[in-house]
């Protein structure tokens, strides 16, 4: 008889079929009291895992995150119990940086507003629209140089964008490094923010450092929408004391306030920056390369930083 398989969220179905073929598949909703014997599952979403779950699967052994980002799970608390998180890196690193230029050429080139423009009809009857702003030869502040803050830097060289960043440490970059975010902010055209989400990053992105980026300045957030306080930027955008936002992510997604969304000056993405069937694809296969690899021999591929020790 197969091990179950606990599943949280809903599997691609390329996914449930190599899933279905080594496990029998347990649904979080059907899963009454204890989860006793269930050495194995994945998630697919937001939900938060945390100890109430663990809890409940007293001989979990892997939990494989469908996603690079894993703040809604308490990795920390599964390290401590011996279960091995995994996530999704790498696989989707271009992906990401090109969503991350998609929405800061969408905000310089005000897609959205000529794109109306001409479907209105009002290029025919008033003809050119405005002039917009030149995507070349920026400075691009990177918040945020891992994998995908890396990538971002290398697809801007095109543009000659001169690029700085700014993380907790210094790292082995050929980039200007920012000791102080502000500081960083006042000196930058457009701010990328790729830094991982969670208690640490949580409005990391304040008023202050909206107000140092400027009218002038761009937003582009494709991390977390935690890192940015949402009320401060609506607030800088409406004003006038922030330029112009392209986002991806948003501190209660699916909803996006009413604010935001009748701001002309933003670009607004439902969580799409991996969102291509090649690099979903991708994702989905590493998940079950997690867990098939630990059901035969025991071992995962990418365990996430704080599981490293025990994988």
């Amino acid at each position: 008889m197969p091990e179950r398989l606990l599943v949280v969220g809903q599997p691609t179905a390329r996914m449930l079929d190599r899933l279905s073929g080594a496990f029998e598949l347990v649904r979080l909703d059907d899963l009454n009291g204890s989860g006793a014997g269930i050495r194995h599952a994945c998630m697919l979403g937001h939900t938060r895992i945390d100890a109430s779950l663990f809890d409940r699967l007293p001989d979990l052994r892997v939990f494989a995150n469908y996603g690079v980002g894993y703040d809604t799970i308490d990795a920390a608390e599964a390290a401590r119990r011996g279960v091995i998180v995994t996530h999704t890196p790498d696989v989707l690193n271009a992906e990401v940086a090109t969503t991350a230029l998609m929405l800061m050429m969408a905000c310089y080139r005000e897609l959205l507003r000529d794109e109306a423009y001409v479907r209105s009809g009002r290029w025919e009857h008033e003809g050119g629209a405005p002039l917009t702003r030149s995507v070349d030869g920026q400075t691009v502040g990177i918040l945020g140089m891992g994998r995908i803050g890396q990538e971002i830097a290398r697809k801007l060289s095109v543009f000659d964008a001169e690029i700085v960043y700014h993380t907790r440490s210094e790292k082995d970059v050929p980039f200007r490094y920012f000791a102080d975010l502000v500081d960083m902010a006042r000196e930058v055209d457009c701010l990328m923010v790729i830094t991982p989400g969670g208690a640490a990053t949580r409005h990391l992105v304040n008023r202050a450092v909206l107000e140092a980026l400027g009218p002038g300045g761009t937003l582009i957030n494709v991390a977390r929408g935690t890192v940015v306080d949402e009320a401060a930027l609506i607030d800088c955008l409406e004003t006038g004391k922030l330029g112009w936002a392209g986002l991806d992510v948003f501190e209660a997604e699916p909803h996006v306030p009413e604010r935001l969304r009748a701001l002309g000056n933003v670009v607004l993405l439902p969580h799409v920056g991996s969102a291509t069937v090649q690099t979903r694809q991708a994702m989905g296969d590493l998940v079950v390369d997690n867990l098939l690899d630990h059901l035969a021999h025991g071992t995962v591929r990418t365990p996430v930083p704080e599981c490293r020790d025990i994988a």
